[in-house]
């Protein structure tokens, strides 16, 4: 219980850091954002809980996978922000990523890749 709380605490105290690091410099918070520490630490944790090496390989390439399709929200979100507001630009550009992610599984079936 204890590494369990312990593992919550230390992946919720990085994104807590990130968010107020973001509150004073946007190119610093967006830099930390872009790196793939959540991954990285996934990849720890699933490790130290000895998981299978082959089981953390396809949580790796799938990782690399399903961020292709996200990352146009980044360049949809702020270009709708002052158009239509917070909220909508949030929910139509995680909208788009998610067609995009549909997109990109059908693409990938045809190479014997399964995202889904």
């Amino acid at each position: 219980m204890a590494y369990l709380l312990f593992k919550y605490l230390t992946t919720a105290a990085l994104i807590v850091a990130i968010s107020e690091v973001a509150k004073r410099s946007d190119k610093l918070g967006a830099l930390l954002t872009a790196l793939p520490l959540i991954s990285v630490l996934t990849l720890i944790w699933l490790y130290v809980e000895k998981q299978p090496l082959d089981k953390i390989g396809d949580y790796s390439s799938n990782t690399f996978w399903y961020v292709l399709p996200t990352l146009p929200l980044f360049l949809i979100f702020p270009f709708l922000l002052e158009r239509i507001g917070f909220w909508l630009a949030l929910m139509a550009s995680s909208g788009a990523t998610m067609i995009l992610f549909f997109l990109l599984a059908l693409v990938m079936r045809r190479f014997n890749i399964g995202l889904m």
